[in-house]
């Protein structure tokens, strides 16, 4: 009777020891880094082609805003610009004449200097043509004056055209990254505004195991370091991936409600995230574990 007794606590002994070994140093659920796309102008929603659970490449047309009020704008401001344009052409045109007219004195004041040497001509005729040029140049400078102002009237609209012309681009929404849609919030032909969330998306190829470890397992760990990483794969067997810790909490917190038994989550903890390239058996809040 002893034996069979003595034989039974072996077993159990055994059995518990074999159940802790079994036992994973940390356990967590997997989550993505996702990002959430927002419109960058007022207007009608025209096109919204996402839907949820639905892939998208980068650099997709994904949403057009209605552009009419930019566009309208834009159209005023080249008409705006053609205006400048054609002062400024004018301006260069009174320079033109009076640069001509210099040269027309510059002629007249040889033929006096010349006629001056055979004293067929006098030092007040050679003052008056020097006085008209010093009149011509001053009169070239104030013309040139103006066509400053002009053409710094023209640069401020080339920059609200510009700026009319970004806005109207901002206006056709390309997706940023490759990735599935998790959450579609406008519809078409709803009224959106800036900053306004159109949906979110995420890369699926790699996934983020977020689990909790005690302090005395932060010593064991680090980052960049190469783990293993468990998902159920029936009742009684798991499926292996390799997985990079990538960032461990620098501050204890409770460990959350849905990880731990009521008793364990009065327990501090520290978050660590482990990257898992995902083969497509990986899903947003599916469990896993992590062997250090």
């Amino acid at each position: 009777m002893k034996t069979k007794y003595l034989i039974s606590i072996i077993v159990i002994v055994f059995a518990s020891c074999t159940g802790k070994k079994d036992l994973s140093d940390a356990y967590g659920n997997f989550e993505v880094d996702d990002i959430i796309i927002s419109a960058e102008a007022n207007g009608k929603l025209l096109l919204l082609n996402v839907e949820e659970g639905k892939k998208i490449n980068a650099n997709e047309l994904v949403a057009i805003i209605d552009t009419i009020d930019y566009v309208l704008k834009r159209k005023q401001l080249k008409a705006q610009k053609k205006a400048i344009s054609s002062q400024i052409e004018n301006i260069q045109s009174q320079i033109d004449v009076q640069e001509q007219q210099k040269k027309n004195l510059f002629i007249d004041k040889e033929r006096i200097e010349k006629l001056l040497k055979d004293g067929a001509a006098t030092k007040k005729q050679l003052d008056d043509i020097n006085g008209r040029i010093e009149l011509v140049n001053s009169q070239i400078a104030s013309i040139k004056t103006q066509n400053v102002s002009v053409i710094s009237e023209l640069e401020v609209v080339n920059t609200q055209i510009s700026q009319v012309e970004e806005s109207i681009n901002k206006c056709n929404i390309k997706n940023p990254v490759e990735g599935i849609v998790l959450e579609k919030y406008a519809e078409e032909n709803e009224i959106t505004t800036f900053g306004k969330p159109l949906y979110k998306i995420a890369d699926m190829h790699e996934m983020i195991l977020r689990v909790y470890v005690s302090g005395s397992q932060l010593p064991q760990i680090k980052i960049g370091q190469e783990v293993e990483v468990l998902i159920d794969k029936d009742a009684k067997s798991n499926t292996k991936f390799s997985g990079i810790i990538s960032w461990i909490s620098e501050s204890a917190e409770f460990t959350p409600k849905i990880i731990q038994t009521k008793e364990e989550r009065v327990n501090m903890v520290y978050a660590v995230k482990v990257k898992v390239q995902n083969d497509g058996s990986l899903k947003i809040g599916m469990p896993g574990e992590v062997n250090f």
